[in-house]
């Protein structure tokens, strides 16, 4: 390449140069100078990548070369080279491309486009700023743009500057969750958090996986006083960022026939719950790197969401087979043998998994839970134990431990245990479950609690569904209070609810009690010895994109 060919990119305002009493002209503008771009080094790249990077590079040098051609078609040669680059992540080159690319075509709004995008994901808010203002100069109702500067605008503090883009981007495209989302974050920065509560709800209306609208929602609601919806929302916030549907952003997603493309695009489309699409990646993936534990295990958990799950089975023992220590491996391996009640084998997989990851919770919560459900529940307090230290917020841990404690018939612990957890988590309704059952049924005088369980019984009533649990708790506190004759109604209607349900083998086993309170004897056992005691979490709206994850 001729290194001394200049384009016409004026960057700096004119120098005015002479004395007072001389005319003064204006110096001529600072230009560009096209920058080289040599080949980066390959050598850490998959192989297929290093082969679709030079063969490229072969085809667009001799047009960048052609110092006769026109300079809009160097610079779309430019430009198409710069996506391949910033797709294999040279961002370097990629950003060499992309300013020769704009000084050689001035009127292309791509390039400063992918220049916004590429500064944004190195971090550089000033430059990536500065290059989608340029975009807007350009094409001033591209919308992956408004949304783009204008969430950029919101991250810098200037979301007075933001809010007529982002309103922009929602009035063009009204069901764009980016948009809205974006809009909703400019509202509640500016105060205004009527406008934020509706923007951020229509955005989870039109898409319950954009998690990362609930944080702003829930501050939005904590500062309209109302802080029950706020709780709420907090506790299904998510970090996973929205994407808008960005056409050319898409261009180079797809521009690499690599293993990590299929599994950034497989990963996409797990999010979205899009299992098929996430399926067809991962296995293109597998097919160029064959060797890659982490795509074996996206697919297995792809195909277990998709209801394959000997496939998934078979994926997640590949990923181990070649990386004997992927912790997400084995506990995924884990979670299906404890599904099918292999407990044993549950817990070899779960013990590998946090042996591997001492600080892998959601590991050590279903370690903790097999070694209960498998009759270790000594063995079992101190893995919820160490779940909690790790993440205290897992309220599922301290369920369990307490249910550990009540299979140890330690239930005056146990009591105390929920009656700590419901302080903590006010809004999970679980643990007020648990406790009213213990109060109403517990074989230890000093335990029982009549009037308590009762008065927890009205709050359950009230906000609970009628589920054959909540209705045989119904009937051991009426039983414990001594209307033994609402005890037998609410048992028979706890059985035609079982079998309602198509659970004619918990309806069988539910009779049990009938002649107790006949009788007119209260139930002293709060849970049959086989009977499971399990966590009833709060519906939460992020746990399909939890799972997918």
């Amino acid at each position: 390449m001729n290194r001394s060919v200049i384009a016409p990119l004026a960057i700096a305002s004119a120098l005015l140069t002479g004395c007072s009493s001389d005319r003064r002209e204006p110096a001529p503008a600072k230009q560009y100078e096209i920058q080289p771009v040599p080949l980066p080094d390959l050598s850490n790249t998959a192989a297929s990548v290093q082969q679709q990077v030079r063969d490229r590079y072969a085809v667009l040098q001799p047009r960048i070369d052609d110092q006769r051609g026109a300079a809009a078609d160097r610079g779309t040669a430019f430009g198409e080279l710069g996506k391949l680059f910033l797709a294999a992540e040279f961002r370097e080159q990629a950003e060499k491309c992309f300013l020769n690319a704009e000084a050689l075509a001035p009127s292309d709004m791509r390039w400063p486009y992918y220049l916004g995008q590429l500064y944004k994901q190195k971090g550089d808010g000033a430059r990536s700023i500065a290059a989608f203002e340029r975009v807007m100069k350009l094409k001033p109702d591209d919308v992956p743009t408004l949304i783009a500067l204008g969430s950029a605008y919101v991250d810098e503090g200037r979301a007075e500057t933001a809010a007529p883009l982002l309103a922009k981007a929602v009035s063009l495209e009204p069901r764009s969750v980016a948009a809205l989302v974006g809009a909703g974050r400019a509202a509640v920065a500016m105060q205004d958090y009527p406008r934020a509560v509706q923007q951020l709800e229509q955005a989870l209306a039109i898409d319950p996986l954009a998690t990362i609208a609930h944080y702003p929602l829930a501050m939005a609601y904590r500062a309209m006083g109302d802080r029950e919806k706020a709780e709420a929302h907090l506790k299904q916030r998510g970090t996973l960022a929205v994407k808008a549907d960005d056409p050319l952003m898409k261009e180079v997603e797809t521009l690499l026939n690599s293993a990590l493309a299929y599994e950034v695009s497989g990963a996409a489309a797990l999010d979205r719950a899009d299992w098929q699409r996430a399926i067809d990646d991962f296995r293109k993936g597998i097919a160029v790197a064959p060797n890659e534990p982490s795509l074996h295990h996206k697919l297995g958990t792809a195909l277990a969401l998709s209801g394959d799950v000997p496939g998934a089975y078979e994926q997640f023992q590949e990923a181990i087979r070649l990386s004997p220590k992927f912790a997400k491996a084995h506990y995924s391996l884990g979670v299906i043998e404890e599904g099918a009640g292999r407990h044993e084998q549950a817990i070899q997989h779960l013990t590998a998994a946090v042996s591997a990851d001492p600080d892998y919770v959601e590991a050590r919560l279903q370690l903790a839970n097999a070694l209960r459900r498998s009759g270790h529940a000594a063995e079992s307090l101190s893995e919820y134990d160490r779940a909690i230290a790790v993440d205290p917020r897992v309220a599922e841990a301290r369920f369990g431990y307490a249910a550990a404690l009540v299979r140890l018939k330690r239930y005056a612990d146990a009591r105390d245990r929920l009656t700590q957890a419901m302080a903590i988590f006010p809004n999970e309704p679980g643990f007020v479950r648990a406790l009213t059952r213990l109060l109403a049924a517990a074989p230890d005088d000093k335990v029982r609690d009549g009037r308590r369980a009762a008065e927890l019984m009205q709050v359950l009533r009230a906000n609970q569904p009628r589920d054959v649990e909540l209705l045989e708790t119904m009937a051991m506190v009426a039983a414990e209070t001594g209307q033994f004759s609402d005890a037998v109604m609410w048992q028979r209607e706890a059985i035609a609810e079982a079998q309602r349900t198509g659970q004619r083998g918990v309806a069988a086993i539910i009779s049990d009690r009938l002649p107790l309170y006949d009788a007119r004897r209260p139930c002293r056992e709060p849970w049959r010895a086989q009977e499971p005691i399990e966590f009833q979490a709060m519906p939460d709206a992020s746990a399909p994109a939890a799972a997918a994850r």
